[in-house]
């Protein structure tokens, strides 16, 4: 077989693949996001006529608004259970596997949801979208380590920034299967709610086909000849013996230890700064507001003076602009570079909703300035999905060994989820309250992150886990014996975590 034949089939299943792993995983986060804004009012119509039934209270509207805010966040306490036994089930059971496994939550969630309101229980909802949180914790954090763990080094950028690009593709497609005319209705709401199980569906019949992470065979579990297959299957007939090198490198080097937990990564001097800037950009991915414009589209549109009956189908631009934008930044980012992605998006953020701030205050006073409000919401979105929306998650594969990498994705996944709970919970009253100055607060985060990343956050594009190392050495050894800094950071090089307890 020539190598271009052997190219295109090792592409081909590569693709096929990373759309099979996806479609199950970081597309129900998108599309678990968009669902819920189309049948908000359906469902606060329904959980005040339980309450009429069930105890004959009539509920005031900042009530409903409290129940309704807690069936859709209550999804982000899923998502930080899910994050926190992601780590396990994957040095347990695998990347492919764990993925599979999780779908066992979505189905319930789905069939709870469905069955809700036959039921006449809300909670019924409410439990629902805890599993359904479940699963995209869990999926938010393993699909990116299977993505990277399973692509050749000059594709693994691409590769794992597709997980950004399917959570783009699944806010479109929640955003147009909740269109009135299809699933958002009033009569079919239930079902809308349910229909992320089809995806999972889909996921279960297809992923089982694909090989396991070739490391994770052979690091992990030391079997080598199930990691050649699986390299086989994934590159094509001839693998590359510097790939297979590098990989018999990495278990020579890991070989004694064993995965970190995170709490040792608190103790560790030598991932300090890596993983606080895990954190930081973690956290402002979600503090920066962008995620709950799709939870909460309706609230933000009408602030913006959009008529009611425009809303559902402007709410699609929303996901379209993330998803074109996450399309771009997938092009752009080994050639731009993850620091300057990062750092741009913010500052547009942080201009737009400057500019937003100042549309909704003139509002009242000139006509057009409920379109120049959508149209910053819109660029607010596009500029999220050109940096945060597909770097972030990137961030902890390329500055975590493969020990460390499980517990450095379980602390990003779990202040990426309690920040978008606690958001979420205040999202509708930060409209309602602040009014015109409702996106201030979000303006603040992306200018303060925007700067974190310029003043701390090294460029990765292109360096080895190593040059990386050497760049955050200067920050976690500051002001320490050079001596101390060159052995503990030969030791982390070689898998073995030495707590600053030791230093």
């Amino acid at each position: 077989m020539s190598p271009a034949v052997t190219e295109k089939s090792s592409s081909q299943t590569l693709m096929l693949m990373v759309a099979s792993a996806a479609i199950g995983g970081t597309l129900q986060y998108g599309y678990n996001l968009a669902i819920m804004n189309a049948p908000t009012t359906f469902i606060q119509n329904f959980i005040n006529e339980t309450f009429l039934e069930r105890w004959d209270i009539q509920l005031e509207d900042y009530q409903v608004t409290l129940v309704w805010t807690i069936i859709v966040s209550i999804f982000s306490l899923g998502g930080l259970s899910g994050a926190l036994i992601a780590g396990p089930m994957t040095i347990r059971f695998g990347r492919k596997k764990c993925l599979l496994l999780n779908n066992i939550f979505l189905m319930t969630g789905a069939l709870l949801a469905v069955t809700s309101r036959a039921a006449k229980s809300f909670e019924m909802i409410i439990l629902s979208r805890v599993l359904i949180g479940v699963n995209a914790g869990i999926s938010m954090n393993v699909q990116p380590m299977y993505f990277g763990e399973s692509a050749p080094k000059h594709l693994r950028g691409a590769v794992s920034l597709s997980s950004a690009v399917f959570t783009s593709f699944g806010v479109v497609l929640g955003q147009v299967v909740g269109l009135r005319e299809i699933l958002g209705s009033e009569s079919c709401w239930q079902y809308l709610l349910g229909s992320n199980a089809i995806p999972g569906f889909i996921q279960l019949l297809t992923l089982p086909w694909f090989p396991e992470s070739p490391r994770y065979l052979l690091i992990d579990r030391g079997d080598k000849e199930a990691c050649i297959n699986a390299l086989r299957q994934l590159r094509g007939c001839e693998i590359q013996s510097s790939e297979l090198d590098e990989i018999l490198q990495e278990q020579v080097e890991a070989k004694g230890t064993r995965p970190s937990r995170p709490w040792e990564l608190f103790s560790d001097r030598s991932v300090r700064w890596q993983l606080i800037s895990v954190m930081v950009i973690s956290s402002a991915m979600q503090l920066c507001g962008n995620d709950s414009i799709y939870f909460y589209a309706s609230y933000v549109f009408k602030e913006a003076g959009i008529p009611d009956d425009k809303i559902q189908y402007i709410t699609i631009g929303t996901g379209a602009c993330e998803f074109t934008a996450c399309i771009m930044c997938n092009l752009l980012i080994e050639s731009k570079g993850r620091r300057f992605m990062l750092m741009g998006g913010y500052i547009l953020m942080t201009i737009w909703a400057v500019v937003f701030t100042v549309a909704l205050w003139f509002e009242h006073n000139i006509s057009w300035m409920p379109y120049l409000s959508m149209t910053c919401i819109f660029t607010y979105i596009l500029s999220f999905g050109m940096g945060p929306a597909g770097v972030t998650g990137v961030l902890p594969t390329e500055l975590f060994s493969q020990n460390a990498r499980p517990a450095a994705y379980m602390i990003a996944g779990s202040m990426m989820w309690l920040n978008l709970f606690i958001i979420g919970m205040i999202f509708p009253f930060l409209v309602s309250d602040l009014n015109e100055f409702c996106f201030v607060p979000f303006g603040t985060v992306c200018i303060m992150s925007a700067l974190y990343v310029g003043l701390f956050l090294p460029e990765t594009k292109g360096k080895s886990l190593l040059a990386i190392t050497r760049e955050f050495q200067k920050l976690n050894y500051k002001g320490h014996d050079k001596k101390d800094e060159s052995q503990t950071q030969a030791n982390y090089q070689l898998g073995e975590v030495v707590p600053s307890t030791a230093l």
